[in-house]
């Protein structure tokens, strides 16, 4: 048995509105950068939609993930090494820019410099890629609340099997349709198939913590890892070549503070954990039969409890914070000890660690509609079967179309309602409730205190890196934080002329420590001249956010000493670092209102 430790979360789709605030800051924390205007870390779906890119779950066209052979044995899907090969300059299986969409700015000058005219003038949509004029016919967020189902609805890869299956189980008539919100990152896999795709070892999985990340130096732009991904969760930068992916805010959670789209997630769904694996066992877990692939993956997870498993870990020197934080990792009791969480496509056998806990508040709502009382527990039990959003649908995302366990899920989820309306109205704890769904009372307790009410301790167990690990740590030049990428052309850090590069691994063991963990507010110079929202804590305004000025007396007292009529900029704002701090590097615009 060899332990090895993960970090994973866990979403409670319950709890997500689609506010897309998750996806915002991750791309100004990200993605902000030329090169990848079209690519989103971290993007919220409707279902049912196509997703985006769209129709990604089509692993007959994308060939991503993992299959068994004949033999029994995992292959990926692509081909292997010499297909591959003879692939290596032409890959034709993997999606193109009008599959993402093509990323647009307006012509905002045209409002305030077209002639005058009868005619109001207007901001056309601009290619953000050839810069000329384009038609806006796709997007990250097209199917957003269900825009176009009617049309297109029938087109969602999971709608298609279940139609196949169940002839008119889904209907699309205004009256019966359904939807939910899906946020996906990358799944950070156990069994990551776009690292066993890449011809040049560029991608690799950190043994600290399981984070999958890209190595910018020994990628050669192949572009295999993005056929390979079945999640199509990695994206190609064609300003640098290089590919890129979620990193899991590795800069964040080595001091042991959650991703940027757990931080800023208006809906506190997500939770942050360690899971301890047993790493030998991982492609007999891969290889199992579809229908057993989710046990599989749940028997992959060791628990931390277990002084075997304790001490295993040890050998394999995993720090004793680090079993304390799995001791205590919600994700564990959400996925293993509740089992209410999911794994997203478990079929493609990468062994995903980002899962889901499916929606229920439909069947609750579709109660109350009715009349009936939505809390009661024979009631939430009856009407699962009946669920607005098809059990079959949900079986197909996150159970390879098992729907037994799906059905499972919801039953607890369900109980855990009418348990806690029980207390709530001071008739007390109905221990039948529990006994039902497997469960006792205290669990149920437990497992509602965990979903409903967790403070931001609670859901987000983090543990630090340790200095001894600092070295394995450190970033490998990554484009993410050099715009154009190591070795390419003369750039600067997080975006265009934007300062001094500062690696991250620099940044994250000074300034990010003392930010994140400081009690005061921000002092001038911790962010070493330059504005990086991924280290921001929202505490106080960070130097260059904002250009500076001279303190200037008002013109009515000035003298011509007092520099009346000539305030700009200070120093420490002027200089190359002004377009990414917003500052215009014009006097006139910078000038005290009172002088303009």
């Amino acid at each position: 048995m060899k332990v090895m430790a993960q970090v994973g979360m866990v979403m409670n789709l319950d709890k997500c509105i689609g506010c897309h605030t998750c996806s915002v800051t991750c791309k100004q924390a990200w993605t902000n950068r030329a090169g990848v205007e079209y690519v989103w870390f971290n993007n919220v779906e409707t279902r049912p939609g196509q997703g985006y890119p769209r129709r990604y779950e089509d692993q007959a066209r994308w060939r991503g993930g993992w299959e068994l052979n004949r033999r029994g044995r995992l292959r990926l899907r692509g081909g292997g090494r010499l297909k591959k090969l003879l692939g290596l300059f032409a890959s034709p299986v993997q999606p193109e820019l009008k599959d993402y969409y093509e990323p647009w700015t307006y012509d905002y000058q045209n409002l305030v410099q077209a002639p005058l005219g009868d005619d109001f003038p207007v901001a056309r949509p601009k290619s953000l890629i050839t810069g000329k004029d384009t038609r806006i016919e796709w997007s990250a967020n097209w199917d957003d609340n269900l825009g176009g189902t009617a049309q297109l609805g029938h087109l969602d890869p999971v709608v298609e099997q279940v139609r196949r299956e169940s002839e008119d189980r889904i209907k699309f008539e205004f009256e019966q349709t359904f939807m939910f919100y899906l946020p996906r990152i990358c799944e950070h896999c156990l069994n990551p198939s776009c690292m066993a795709s890449c011809p040049s070892g560029a991608i690799y999985k950190r043994t600290e913590d399981g984070i999958v990340l890209v190595d910018q130096d020994r990628c050669r732009g192949w572009r295999q890892c993005v056929t390979g991904c079945p999640y199509k969760k990695i994206y190609f930068n064609h300003k640098t070549g290089k590919a890129e992916k979620c990193t899991f805010c590795y800069p964040r959670v080595e001091i042991g503070l959650p991703t940027v789209c757990s931080e800023t997630c208006v809906g506190r769904l997500r939770y942050i954990g360690i899971f301890l694996y047993d790493a030998d066992r991982v492609t007999q877990a891969a290889s199992a039969a579809e229908k057993d692939l989710y046990q599989a993956q749940l028997d992959l997870m060791l628990d931390p409890e277990d002084p075997a498993v304790a001490a295993a870990a040890r050998a394999g020197g995993i720090p004793e914070d680090w079993l304390e934080a799995a001791r205590r990792s919600p994700v564990y009791r959400l996925a293993k000890v509740y089992q209410v969480a999911l794994p997203l496509h478990p079929e493609y056998r990468t062994m995903p660690m980002v899962w889901y806990v499916p929606p229920l508040s439909p069947v609750v709502d579709l109660l109350s509609g009715q009349g009936h009382d939505a809390e009661e527990a024979g009631n939430l039990f009856g009407a699962i079967e009946a669920l607005r959003i098809p059990v079959e649908y949900l079986a197909g995302l996150f159970t390879a179309g098992d729907t037994q366990i799906v059905t499972g899920v919801l039953r607890r989820l369900a109980a855990m309602r009418s348990f806690m309306r029980g207390i709530t109205l001071g008739q007390g704890a109905d221990e039948a409730i529990a006994a039902a769904v497997g469960m006792d009372a205290a669990a149920m307790y437990e497992m509602y205190r965990l979903m409903a009410i967790a403070k931001y301790q609670e859901r987000y167990v983090i543990p630090k890196a340790h200095v001894e690990q600092a070295h394995n740590l450190e970033e490998m030049g990554c484009s993410l934080d050099y715009d154009q990428g190591p070795g390419m052309y003369p750039s600067e850090a997080f975006g265009e002329a934007s300062g001094k590069p500062v690696p991250v691994a620099v940044e994250n063991f000074h300034a990010l420590k003392q930010r994140q963990t400081g009690s005061g507010e921000v002092q001038p110079g911790e962010l070493h001249g330059r504005v990086n929202l991924l280290n921001w804590d929202g505490r106080g305004t960070p130097p260059g956010m904002f250009p500076e000025r001279r303190d200037t007396p008002h013109p009515a007292t000035a003298s011509p000493a007092d520099g009346a009529g000539t305030a700009g900029p200070s120093p420490d704002a002027a200089g190359p670092s002004d377009h990414a701090t917003g500052a215009s590097g014009n006097d006139e615009d910078n000038r005290p209102r009172e002088q303009r």
